[in-house]
């Protein structure tokens, strides 16, 4: 058995892991269609004008501005319709003094017209165009690089692409950007007790719920995780599985970072690598570990599955955000009563998984090792390691999932 005889406080054990976390550097191209969530690498200047060409920004008529002027309801403007175009069509006349051509919301506006009339402002016959309602020059008209002039800055490097983002990259006509690599993250399972989902249970085993639950918020982090094999509870196969997993950019281990007289990760990492600490103040989530093992960061979850997850909102995600460079994520909050009393632990900060219920906050925490105690939460409130008692009725901020 291996006690923790001390345990880091959380903002020190912070602090250790992000100074480990460092971007990734690598980069690579995607076609548009895969680049939603990802990071640019590259600023991206415009090769042309958005809109390429002048175009009408109504349905309507292409006008002289100047023939409408003084139009109104009991004396509208006469015009002569000389030509009808539509979207993806140029015009092959000019709109001379007193005439108008016809145009679709996008078409090319005709040579010598400076405005669009709308067309629920006038009336047709034939080919007589009255107009009821004067316009002022480019009114319902954008000009040729109204939106993106060529050679402007239009992206900067390190913003995550967005859907509005993608599209100013289609308007460019670009088929593919450059993006840094996710994080490629090793997710390691380990336990003698453990199976994987579909096998068959036999007494005394379980099935594993960590490397999912893992690999889930490593997707929802930028991350890209890759499960491994069930890693026995052995020094020599934890050994040669980190070894192996030295191929990617973070290690994640779950479970065998307790006290068992068959947990065999610290001793592993002390032996291959850097302990940065074992035991860190919060709860649940205890029995976590910290390692760099040749210049990789590697983290040892706790194995039930309430600790493990929330740790690995509380320490993971952080690190593999700055890892993929993305923002850290800003939980929404709001503030309400509790429903009951509740004691806390004295000397650890505490995650607190609750739900709203009648607007009051209710603990859902059952047990570590109780996946519902996450699945039934709605959000979180944390407790100060120097707060040992909530009382009911008091006002708590609840950060939402």
């Amino acid at each position: 058995m291996k006690p923790m005889k001390t345990l880091l406080d959380l903002e020190e054990g912070m602090r250790i892991v992000m100074n480990a976390a460092q971007p990734i550097e690598r980069t690579e191209q995607v076609v548009l269609l895969e680049a939603m969530g990802r990071v640019l690498a590259e600023e991206v200047y415009a090769s042309m004008d958005v809109p390429p060409f002048a175009r009408a920004a109504m349905d309507g008529y292409a006008v002289r501005a100047e023939d409408t002027f003084g139009a109104g309801n009991f004396s509208p403007r006469i015009l002569e319709l000389i030509e009808v175009i539509h979207a993806g069509e140029s015009a092959r006349l000019s709109v001379r003094p007193g005439s108008c051509i016809q145009v679709a919301t996008g078409a090319p506006m005709p040579e010598d017209a400076d405005a669009v009339v709308m067309v629920e402002d006038t009336e047709l016959d034939g080919t007589t165009v009255r107009v009821y309602k004067p316009v002022y020059p480019q009114q319902h008209a954008s000009r040729m690089g109204e939106d993106i002039s060529q050679g402007s800055l239009v992206l900067q490097r390190g913003v995550r692409l967005d859907p509005s983002k993608i599209g100013v990259l289609a308007a460019l006509g670009l088929q593919k950007v450059g993006v840094y690599q996710k994080p490629q993250v090793a997710v390691i399972p380990s336990g003698n007790e453990i199976l994987m989902p579909g096998e068959v249970l036999s007494p005394g085993k379980i099935y594993d719920i960590n490397s999912y639950t893992l690999s889930a918020l490593i997707s929802e982090n930028g991350g890209h995780p890759h499960i491994f094999p069930i890693m026995k509870d052995t020094l020599e196969s934890t050994i040669s599985t980190i070894r192996e997993a030295l191929a990617y950019d973070l290690i994640v281990l779950s479970g065998g970072s307790s006290v068992g007289e068959r947990d065999m990760m610290l001793e592993a990492v002390q032996r291959m690598g850097e302990l940065k600490f074992h035991g860190i103040a919060v709860k649940p989530g205890k029995p976590t570990l910290c390692g760099i093992v040749e210049g990789h960061l590697l983290l040892g979850m706790p194995g039930y599955p309430t600790s493990c997850l929330t740790n690995g909102y509380g320490i993971l995600a952080p690190a593999l955000r700055k890892m993929a460079r993305l923002s850290q994520r800003a939980l929404a909050s709001l503030k309400a009563p509790m429903s009951r009393r509740y004691t806390s632990t004295i000397g650890r900060h505490q995650y607190l998984p609750v739900r709203l219920d009648g607007g009051e906050v209710v603990p859902v925490f059952k047990e570590s090792g109780a996946i519902t105690s996450m699945a039934d939460a709605e959000g979180y409130i944390e407790i100060p390691a120097n707060v040992d008692l909530l009382e009911k009725g008091e006002v708590v901020a609840v950060l939402l999932f």
